[in-house]
């Protein structure tokens, strides 16, 4: 099974750090922040990694190279460079299908590359029970956090993902998934498309379940969250 880590974005609300760096490539804990995904996915068996990219997209290549040093391959999805500019969430992904699904494969994970996880574990098994299910997605949810008290989705006593203003209660997804490519159905490859719409035709559905992330989770999505992150006693990475 293959990956995506989405590193698309520009990083509105990180300037001016990402006026320079792209958002995953900023330093976290000792290191570039997309490194602790590449770990977990690397731990997790995972040996194909696509990483969609757009803004100062040549940065990735130029520091992760092919994968080899973590013991991957990974692939580049440039929307840049082929459209001019990021395709969102869902566009970015059904542009990389062809990467994501090159062995056959209809299930693949989606991470996404603004998200801190330093104790993340891929549960494989999980991953092939999922592959073989009837389920569109398996997403994990983290307690809501104070820029985002709302939340985004519900879990059902029988696991499935539900959506809607009267879900109660509701919590945020962590932007860690695993997906299967008939989400994507009728998604352009090079038009932009936030993902949200494809969730909820799939909670819809019934076919996403979703389950309780307990680890650290921290979305590093402004320059006060990422010195957070990075304060004084915090565990530096460890390989």
């Amino acid at each position: 099974m293959r990956a995506i880590i989405l590193a698309a974005g520009r990083g509105e609300r990180m300037r001016p750090l990402t006026d320079h760096t792209p958002k995953p490539l900023l330093d976290v804990r000792g290191q570039p922040l997309i490194r602790w995904h590449i770990q977990a996915l690397a731990a997790a068996g995972v040996r194909d990694i696509v990483i969609n990219c757009a803004w100062l997209a040549d940065q990735f290549p130029a520091q992760l190279g092919d994968g080899s040093r973590y013991g991957v391959r990974l692939h580049y999805s440039d929307e840049q460079r082929d459209h001019g500019r990021a395709l969102e969430t869902a566009g970015g992904i059904a542009k990389a299908l062809p990467l994501l699904c090159a062995d056959g494969d209809e299930a693949f994970w989606v991470l996404s590359g603004d998200v801190f996880l330093p104790g993340l574990v891929l549960d494989a098994q999980a991953a092939q029970d999922f592959a073989s299910s009837e389920r569109l997605a398996h997403l994990w949810l983290v307690p809501n956090q104070a820029h985002h008290p709302r939340g985004d989705f519900g879990i059902s006593p029988q696991g499935l993902a539900l959506s809607g203003e009267t879900v109660s209660p509701r919590y945020t997804w962590s932007c860690v998934g695993l997906f299967k490519r008939a989400l994507f159905e009728g998604v352009a490859p090079d038009q932009p498309l936030p993902l949200r719409p494809c969730l909820e035709r799939g909670i819809g559905a019934g076919r996403i379940s979703a389950s309780l992330y307990g680890g650290e989770w921290t979305d590093v999505g402004t320059p006060e969250r990422l010195a957070a992150v990075n304060a004084p006693g915090t565990n530096p990475a460890t390989s």
